[in-house]
């Protein structure tokens, strides 16, 4: 004999939880999710149906819940009858919701949750944060039409995990670092998925690649002066660029906060906001020359532009500034080594201020933990990819402690 319960995720919820069918057969106990959801204060728990004393529109929902229940003891009797017990997979299948005009609510499937996931970020102004999410979910859409695989909660599989990591080394192109972020975000999404009982799916969980450190690309203080000092027509956009970047390279903001300043976040020579990106709270003392950058900026003096516009700027002004000490560049792909050499000032991004901060702040004396106090790290090892402390640096600090020739 086989019977049919049904619980609810979180029955003390203030906003609608998902409906769970427990199916119990031959001593076992096998969870499905309906696709159904309601709010816990019209539950009758006793009755494991809806309320619908005040609420007629719980009378499609309780069909809902007894279709489901027929179709789970259907499930069971055929498989029965053929003298096999039901798996998982046949039983989750078969509950299939009926196509009627009461059931108004949407069948809503794997991407609509992927776009809902997205939008919770921007509605939290994490913009950033989503943006970062919408790559990822583009490069999971494009893998599965080109692959044709029908990506959902269940098909995450292993078999899954070697398709799209060689989807991703191969004709996506991703470096190894950008294919472990891009796996790292599927996993945050299947686990807000799974907290909210959309799946069951712990596969997920194991999906990795190896991450190769990429090489640190910052700035020297001579550098960094002389950029500082560069002749420039005031106020133009070169001008516009290299206060934005310096202000970076001054507090170790990232863009997003930079161009978040208010008169607010100013507290005499420090500053205290939230990061956009992590929500973090941060003090951040400020230097004269920083100082001065930052009430230009509440001024209108200093204009915020576009992220990748400002990329475009910070390239100009090296190339001005003549940084042009030969780079490294260093790529994994699927483990492959791939390098090239450029010169610095066509590695120059926004981001470089904020690494240039960390090194700069520790080659003149400043204690690692007070650093990474003032950029809000959490750790050393997500510190360190931002410090790029030189051999000549090295070099001229032992001589400095023990004595001896430079």
């Amino acid at each position: 004999m086989a019977s049919v319960s049904f619980l609810l995720k979180e029955p003390s919820a203030v906003k609608p939880t998902p409906i769970f069918a427990f199916i119990s057969f031959d001593g076992q106990r096998v969870k499905v999710y309906t696709g159904l959801s309601i709010l816990p204060k019209q539950w009758l728990k006793s009755e494991q149906r809806a309320q619908e004393r005040g609420y007629a529109e719980n009378g499609a929902l309780n069909d809902s819940l007894k279709l489901a229940e027929q179709q789970l003891l259907t499930c069971y009797r055929t498989c029965r009858s053929q003298g096999q017990l039901p798996t998982v997979e046949a039983l989750r299948a078969s509950i299939v919701p009926a196509a009627t005009p009461a059931q108004a609510a949407p069948v809503l499937t794997f991407w609509h949750y992927v776009e809902e996931w997205i939008s919770q970020k921007k509605a939290a102004g994490l913009l950033t944060t989503a943006r970062t999410y919408a790559t990822a979910a583009r490069h999971l859409r494009e893998f599965a039409q080109a692959q044709r695989y029908a990506v959902d909660f269940d098909t995450i599989t292993p078999s899954f995990g070697d398709k799209y990591t060689a989807y991703l080394v191969g004709p996506a192109n991703l470096t190894d670092n950008s294919v472990l972020k891009v796996l790292a975000r599927l996993k945050v999404f299947m686990k807000w998925a799974g907290e909210r009982g959309l799946h069951t799916n712990t596969y997920y969980q194991r999906l990795n690649w190896s991450r190769r450190e990429p090489d640190v690309m910052t700035l020297t203080a001579q550098e960094l002066a002389t950029l500082a000092t560069l002749d420039l027509p005031a106020g133009g956009y070169l001008d516009n660029a290299r206060g934005l970047f310096v202000l970076s390279c001054y507090t170790g903001l990232r863009y997003s906060d930079l161009v978040s300043i208010r008169a607010e976040h100013v507290r005499g020579n420090t500053l205290r906001l939230v990061m956009q990106k992590t929500r973090d709270v941060v003090t951040v003392p400020l230097r004269p020359e920083a100082l001065t950058l930052v009430n230009q900026l509440l001024t209108g003096a200093l204009r915020p532009v576009a992220n990748q516009v400002l990329n475009r700027y910070l390239k100009e002004l090296g190339e001005l500034a003549e940084l042009t000490t030969p780079v490294e560049v260093v790529r994994y792909r699927g483990g492959r080594r791939e390098s090239e050499t450029l010169p610095k000032w066509q590695r120059l991004t926004c981001h470089t201020g904020r690494r240039t901060f960390a090194t700069l702040a520790l080659e003149q004396g400043l204690r690692p933990e007070l650093v990474m106090k003032i950029t809000g790290h959490k750790s050393w090892a997500s510190f360190k990819r931002y410090v790029n402390i030189t051999a000549d640096v090295v070099s001229k600090e032992f001589h400095r402690v023990y004595g001896g020739d430079v």
